[in-house]
């Protein structure tokens, strides 16, 4: 059976319309996966002699204080980023197939997640050394094996989040404070939670690790196996119909449509909405190069200052218009302008820009000129960015599905050589400019060149538009079969 469905993986890969896309990504994830393992490796064994020569604490325990972090972003990361790889179950359902062989074939796809297997080369190493040290053995195996059994508990955990995001929020809510409460002196969570990573070693408790691994992967697999009827769990739920009518936006004319209709899919769907709980991430981006150190150049304060204020461009522009593809076909068929769908887009992210420009007014408590790279940043992501994103979603060809919050960001169509190439401009090209009015002239001129760009780009707008245009029509009848696709 097993021979079965990874014969049917293989078709569904080898068969989609982005087989050679899929190749070339899974390529580089596999060279990512063998970078963050070398780190992971090193590490591993310089943590322990880190720990102990240059802090002069004890290694095993100091790990496990912190330990509850290391669960708990791992958690948080897996929710956001971790594509949960379960086969396509309603063709199966027509089948004489057990349903027990599908669910745990699905739930052992999951175990084999680069997600888990990444842990192993940071406690494998960690564990050799204590071991090579002088720790007990049998502590060091059962301390290992009950590490190993919470990351594995993780993934099944996520599984279940996955359908439950107010548990997946309200769990996330929780952790954030008690690391506030932590770093604020109020209430210090690793006082508790190390006396069980502790009793990992020095007593039993892998037992319990073990027992909480038995218990979610039980859960995970019921849960699949009660959902799997095409009348229940796989069924749309209808939800009482609601509508806005967003009348303040009959000035764009016919554009208002197109406008309305966005809004409408944005609040009303998961996977939008994740893209403006991560838009309003971005805002505080910036923190991390206006406080630090590391990055005083005034270069790195344009960098920040374009992920600022566009955090909604980066994560809902670039997947235009794969967020229409439930019903990009139906669409195609009417008698629609793409210069009119297109502007739309363009002014969805525009009013994002700046509204988020507006928010990150806050900047001002750095300085003027803080609050200036994020003013400049803005200027540039109107005038150039919008174009180029919008450019470079004609190429992306990965349907969306928008009852789900995963991948809110990142994928794998929007990886390839003409919307990398399109990439350069967007981050690079603004660096250069600002480092070239800087250097050569002062730090006025810098901050110049990068708006001027952006003017310039908003001025040749109608002549940018028509090469997008004659883009998408080309690309039209190719998107719309990738959109048919559902692997």
């Amino acid at each position: 059976m097993i021979k079965h469905f990874l014969t049917l993986e293989w078709k569904s890969f080898a068969r989609s319309a982005s087989f050679k896309t899929n190749i070339a990504f899974k390529i580089l994830m596999l060279l990512g996966f063998l970078y963050f393992a070398t780190i992971f490796v090193f590490i591993g064994i310089g943590i322990f002699y880190g720990i102990r020569k240059e802090a002069h604490l004890e290694p095993l325990a100091t790990v496990n204080r912190y330990l509850i972090y290391y669960f708990s972003v791992d958690l948080i990361f897996r929710y956001m980023m971790q594509k949960i790889p379960v086969v396509n179950i309603k063709p199966l359902l027509y089948l004489n197939l057990k349903k027990s062989s599908v669910v745990h074939f699905s739930l052992g796809k999951t175990a084999l997640s680069g997600f888990n297997l990444l842990h192993a080369f940071f406690f494998i190493p960690f564990s050799v050394v204590m071991l090579v040290e002088g720790y007990d053995v049998w502590g060091v195996v059962q301390w290992y094996l009950g590490i190993m059994a919470l990351i594995f508990t993780a993934n099944f955990l996520n599984i279940l989040a996955a359908s439950k995001d107010s548990i997946a929020f309200f769990t996330g809510s929780i952790l954030v404070v008690l690391a506030g409460l932590h770093y604020y002196g109020f209430f210090d969570i690793t006082q508790y939670t190390s006396m069980f990573f502790n009793g990992l070693y020095h007593s039993f408790y892998s037992l319990i690790a073990l027992l909480l691994l038995l218990l979610s992967y039980y859960s995970a697999a019921n849960y699949f196996r009660a959902n799997m009827f095409l009348d229940a769990g796989l069924s749309v739920k209808q939800k009482t119909a609601s509508t806005q009518e967003y009348t303040w936006l009959n000035r764009f004319g016919s554009m208002s449509t197109f406008l309305k209709n966005d809004l409408r899919l944005i609040l009303r769907n998961k996977r939008s909405k994740m893209t403006l709980f991560v838009s309003l991430m971005f805002l505080f981006y910036g923190l991390l190069f206006f406080t630090s150190k590391s990055y005083e150049s005034p270069v790195w304060q344009i960098f920040a200052g374009i992920f600022v204020s566009g955090g909604f461009l980066f994560t809902f522009g670039q997947f235009v218009p794969s967020w229409d593809s439930s019903y990009y076909p139906l669409m195609m068929s009417q008698n629609i302008q793409y210069r009119e769908y297109i502007s739309s887009k363009w002014w969805l992210v525009v009013i994002a820009t700046v509204f988020s420009t507006g928010l990150a007014s806050f900047y001002l408590f750095f300085g003027w000129k803080t609050y200036l790279a994020v003013v400049v940043g803005a200027i540039y992501n109107i005038g150039v960015n919008a174009h180029l994103v919008l450019w470079g979603g004609a190429y992306i060809k990965q349907p969306i599905d928008l009852t789900s919050a995963k991948q809110a960001f990142g994928n794998k169509q929007a990886f390839n050589l003409k919307t990398m190439l399109l990439s350069i401009p967007k981050l690079l090209l603004p660096l250069g400019l600002f480092a070239l009015g800087y250097y050569l002239i002062n730090p006025i001129a810098g901050y110049l060149f990068v708006a001027l760009a952006g003017v310039l780009g908003f001025a040749f707008k109608n002549k940018v538009f028509s090469i997008i245009e004659k883009i998408y029509q080309t690309e039209k009848y190719k998107t719309i079969a990738a959109y048919k696709q559902k692997n």
